[in-house]
């Protein structure tokens, strides 16, 4: 109740000190309130002066930001910038055939050797470079890229799931950050990428990740929570520990939803690192934007083809593997069932038993 009531009184008040602070921060602001009150154009176009300085506020703080932890973003910025490279020259340095044969070799195993599906894999792959030479190594650019920004993702996004589901409070307050991450359009998020790490490839990761990493978080938090209770309560009968039931019971139930998470993720790494071509990210992304800017209709067409061709190989991949995950996990699904319609029938007989019990004492008496 006194929270509630805290919270009542601190919206007013945080609204009537938004209202002063942008009345005095306005250069339009008029010299008394009595041109307020004999002028009253200012009620049929938005006044001037009720206009929050929340520019001149963010960038301040990004300054400071910048001034004060530069070495910090620096160190960074190196990091992952060699990160890069490392994974780009390793690829780049395998023979073509070998890295088909690998992605092949990727699907089969992880789709539970589906032949259809790592044939078609395989096809795919070998039509990225088919459609012209140079975007085999324009697609290994922006694959580099987006598997340093899938693993940030995944590091970060999985252990922020699982808080989630173990504290309704961290839930509460975590979820309004990942609706504002999802709403805000993907281009704003180059621009504080921009302030603190310059132009290339290593803000287009800051902002793949803060783009990509909402569904992870919540498809996370979702497996876990819809982990049946009983299998829980079972794990702990037989002593379980908290952590032994989390990577025992709770993550192997979960794993299907977080498959599809981390697909959800590569999907939308994709999509984010061609927007970052807009600020000198190399890869398939910047050969669509050079199509556009010359008005070349085959060539940004033949570019948005390959980044399509990547994009299934990409999502083949990750679903197949989901996809066996859930073939594995339907045994002990029947199981539960089964269990649950053990319960059932022994809670009737008990049930039946007490009720026969009674109509005995009843007749005795």
């Amino acid at each position: 109740m006194i929270k509630k009531l805290l919270t009542y009184l601190a919206i007013p008040v945080i609204f009537i000190w938004l209202l002063i602070t942008s009345f005095k921060a306005s250069r339009w602001k008029p010299d008394n309130a009595n041109e307020l009150l004999s002028d009253f154009s200012w009620l049929n176009d938005w006044p001037k002066w009720l206009d929050i300085p929340l520019m001149k506020w963010i960038n301040d703080w990004f300054k400071f930001f910048n001034e004060e932890y530069g070495i910090y973003f620096e160190i960074v910025n190196n990091f992952l910038l060699g990160a890069i490279l490392s994974l780009k020259k390793f690829l780049v340095f395998l023979p073509w055939p070998l890295v088909i044969a690998l992605v092949v070799a990727i699907v089969f195993f992880s789709s539970g050797r589906k032949v259809g599906t790592t044939v078609f894999v395989g096809i795919c792959t070998f039509f990225i470079g088919f459609l012209h030479p140079k975007f085999w190594d324009k697609a290994i650019e922006t694959t580099s890229i987006m598997l340093i920004g899938i693993l940030i993702c995944v590091l970060f996004g999985i252990p922020l799931g699982i808080i989630m589901s173990r504290s309704r409070k961290v839930r509460n307050a975590i979820l309004p950050v990942l609706d504002l991450m999802q709403t805000i359009p993907s281009f704003c998020y180059l621009i504080p990428g921009i302030m603190l790490f310059g132009l290339g490839a290593v803000p287009a990761i800051i902002a793949t990740v803060i783009y990509a990493i909402p569904p992870l978080v919540r498809l996370t938090d979702l497996g876990i929570r819809l982990v049946d209770i009983e299998v829980i309560e079972a794990a702990e009968a037989f002593g379980a520990s908290r952590r032994q039931k989390l990577l025992g019971v709770q993550l192997p139930l979960a794993l299907p939803n977080i498959m599809q998470g981390i697909n959800q993720c590569t999907m939308m790494a994709l999509a984010m690192v061609v927007i970052a071509s807009m600020i000198g990210t190399r890869g398939l992304g910047d050969e669509v934007l050079l199509g556009l800017q010359q008005l070349n209709v085959g060539k940004a067409t033949e570019a948005g083809l390959a980044i399509v061709l990547l994009a299934i190989v990409l999502d083949r991949i990750t679903q197949a593997y989901g996809e066996k995950i859930q073939d594995r996990n339907r045994p002990l699904d029947k199981f539960n069932e089964k269990a649950k319609m053990k319960k059932a029938a022994k809670k009737q007989v008990t049930k039946e038993s007490t009720k026969d019990g009674m109509e005995a004492a009843v007749k005795t008496n």
